[in-house]
C-alpha cells in the first residue's frame, strides 16, 4: 500500500503525518520546539531547532507505524504562514532565527512606507491584496536585512534567500537544494501581486528586499525535488506538495470552488472563502492566493478573529468560572436567555472586519437573574457572532450565497457552540470528520499529481456530524441586531 509523508510545521510544534491509499490518517508524531520571547515580545523560533525536530518526528512515525520506507510513495509539507527566514543559498545557513508571524517587530518599517508616500499603502493593498502591516513576511524581512550584518553581506555578494518557513525545509530536504515556494506562501509576504503572480519589483524597493534573493514560486502540486529525509528512507521520494497551513485545510475541507467557506475555531480564528479564478478585493478582509494546482490558481477572502478559544480560557484560569473548556458548553446549553446581554472579547482591540485596535471588551445587557451560566453562554455566543460578521461580510462581497460552513478545529466539539452557529448565519454547519487538517491538504495534492488519489472522492467523505437551521428567522434577525449595536459599544468605548 501506497503512503505520503506529509510534514506540517506549524507555529508550535512539527508533525510527521503518514496518509494511506485511500487518504485517512495512518500515523502521527510530532515535537514541539522552544518559543523564543524576549523583553520587547518579539518572537522567534530556531530553524535548526525546528529541522531537527522534523528528520526525528520521521524516524519515529515511520519507528512507530512500523511502515517499510519502500512503501513510502511521495511526501508533502504545510507550514506555519508569514514566519520569516533570510539565509545563505549556497549553504542553507540562516543568518538569524526565524522571525514568527506573531513578531510585530517591523511595525516602524511599516509606518515608514506609509509616511514616505501617501499611495504606498493603497498600492500595497492593490497589488497584494494585504494591508500594510508588520504581520506579513515583508517587514520581518527588511528588520533582517536593516539590522544582520551578514545579511546585507550575502545580498551583496547575490548570496541571500529571503523565504517563508516552506521554502527552507524544501532546501533543506530535497537532494537538489530547491529554492522554491508555492502560490499560497508567496501570496502571505506581501511582495508577490496577486494579479500578475510575480514579485512585485516597486513593493520589494519600498522595504529594501533584492528581487533575486526571492524563491521561484511554483505550482503547489508540483515537485518540489525529491527527498529522502536526511538518508531515513533507503531512495529518495518526490515532494510533491506545499500549501500554508490555513489553506491547506481549506483544500482538505473540500473548499475547491468558488464561494465554498471555511472556519478554523482555535485560539483565534480564520475564516476563509474560495473565490474561484478571479480575485475579490474587500476593505475589511485579506485577499490571498488559495493555491496553484492543476495548472490553475485560486484566490481566497480570509478573515481573522482575535479571540474565539481564547475567551473561554480567560473564563477558565483568569475568572475560574469553569474548570475546562467543554463545560463552557454544558453551561451553555442550560442557560436562561437573557434578552440583550451581549458580549464582546475586545480584549486587545477587533479583527476583522473591523480592524480597530482601541476597540475595547464589554458586557452589557446584564439584569438581576444573570448569573455565571448566562454569562459563559454570552461568551460562547461572541465566537459565533464573529465568523457570522466575516460570513455574512464575504457574502455581500462576493455575491455567492453560503450553502455550507465547513468547520474544524477543538471548539467544533462543543454542540451548543455549533448549533447556535448555524442558527446564526442561517446556514447548515459540517464539523470535518478527519483531524490534521493542515497537513493533510498537501498530502492529498501530492497524492493527486502522482497519480494515487482521486481528489473530489476523497475529499467529499461524511462529516463528523452536520448541524442545521432550528432558529426562527426572526429572532436570528433581533439577537444579531442585538449583537451589532454590542459592537459599536466596544468601539466607541
Amino acid at each position: 500500500m501506497p503512503y505520503i509523508i506529509s510534514i506540517d510545521q506549524s507555529t508550535s510544534c512539527t508533525k510527521a503525518l503518514l496518509f494511506n491509499s485511500t487518504g485517512d490518517l495512518a500515523g502521527r508524531t510530532d515535537l514541539p520546539h522552544r518559543q523564543l520571547v524576549d523583553a520587547k515580545g518579539w518572537v522567534e523560533h530556531d530553524p535548526e531547532e525546528i529541522y531537527g525536530n522534523l528528520i526525528k518526528s520521521v524516524k519515529l512515525l515511520l519507528e512507530k507505524t512500523g511502515i517499510q520506507d519502500k512503501e513510502i510513495a511521495g511526501a508533502s509539507l504545510s507550514n506555519q504562514r508569514e514566519t520569516a527566514i533570510v539565509w545563505n543559498r549556497d549553504t542553507g545557513k540562516p543568518v538569524y532565527n526565524a522571525i514568527v508571524w506573531q513578531c510585530g517587530r517591523g511595525a516602524e518599517i511599516c509606518e515608514r512606507i506609509r509616511q514616505s508616500n501617501q499611495g504606498n499603502a493603497g498600492l500595497i493593498k492593490t497589488r497584494t491584496g494585504l494591508n500594510l502591516s508588520p504581520y506579513f513576511s515583508a517587514a520581518k524581512i527588511a528588520w533582517i536585512l536593516e539590522n544582520i550584518p551578514e545579511a546585507k553581506l550575502l545580498a551583496s555578494q547575490g548570496k541571500l534567500v529571503c523565504s517563508t518557513m516552506d521554502c527552507w525545509l524544501v532546501y533543506r530536504l530535497t537532494r537538489e537544494h530547491s529554492v522554491k515556494t508555492d502560490y499560497s506562501n508567496a501570496s502571505r509576504t506581501q511582495l508577490f501581486n496577486i494579479n500578475s503572480l510575480t514579485w512585485d519589483d516597486d513593493i520589494c524597493a519600498m522595504f529594501g528586499i533584492p528581487l533575486v534573493a526571492l524563491p521561484e514560486v511554483c505550482f503547489s502540486d508540483s515537485q518540489f525535488g525529491t527527498t529522502d529525509f536526511d538518508g531515513i528512507l533507503s531512495r529518495a521520494v518526490p515532494l510533491n506538495g506545499v500549501l500554508g497551513d490555513s489553506q491547506g485545510a481549506l483544500f482538505a475541507q473540500g473548499c475547491l470552488t468558488g464561494g465554498m467557506v471555511k472556519a478554523t475555531y482555535g485560539t483565534g480564528s480564520s475564516v476563509m472563502m474560495n473565490t474561484g479564478c478571479k480575485p475579490v478585493t474587500c476593505p475589511e478582509l485579506v485577499t490571498s492566493l488559495a493555491w496553484g494546482i492543476g495548472g490553475t490558481v485560486s484566490y481566497v477572502l480570509e478573515g481573522n478573529i482575535n479571540y474565539t478559544g481564547a475567551t473561554i480560557q480567560w473564563l477558565k484560569n483568569d475568572l475560574q468560572l469553569i474548570t475546562s473548556a467543554a463545560e463552557s458548553g454544558e453551561l451553555a446549553e442550560h442557560a436562561r436567555h437573557v434578552p440583550g446581554l451581549y458580549f464582546v472579547p475586545a480584549f486587545s482591540g477587533l479583527g476583522a472586519p473591523y480592524w480597530n485596535e482601541h476597540a475595547r471588551a464589554v458586557v452589557c445587557g446584564m439584569d438581576r437573574t444573570t448569573g455565571k451560566a448566562e454569562f459563559v453562554r454570552a461568551a460562547e455566543e461572541s465566537t459565533a457572532y464573529q465568523i457570522a460578521d466575516i460570513v455574512l461580510r464575504m457574502q455581500e462581497r462576493t455575491g455567492f450565497a453560503l450553502t455550507t460552513l465547513r468547520t474544524d478545529g477543538g471548539p467544533t466539539r462543543d454542540t451548543y457552540l455549533m448549533q447556535f452557529q448555524s442558527d446564526i448565519i442561517r446556514s447548515p454547519v459540517r464539523v470535518a470528520a478527519v483531524e490534521e487538517l493542515s497537513g493533510m491538504g498537501p498530502a492529498i495534492a501530492a497524492g493527486s499529481a502522482l497519480g494515487l488519489y482521486d481528489i473530489h472522492s476523497i475529499l467529499n467523505k461524511p462529516p463528523k456530524k452536520e448541524y442545521t437551521v432550528k432558529m426562527d428567522e426572526t429572532l436570528q434577525t433581533e439577537l444579531y441586531d442585538g449583537w451589532k449595536r454590542a459592537v459599536r459599544f466596544a468601539l466607541t468605548y
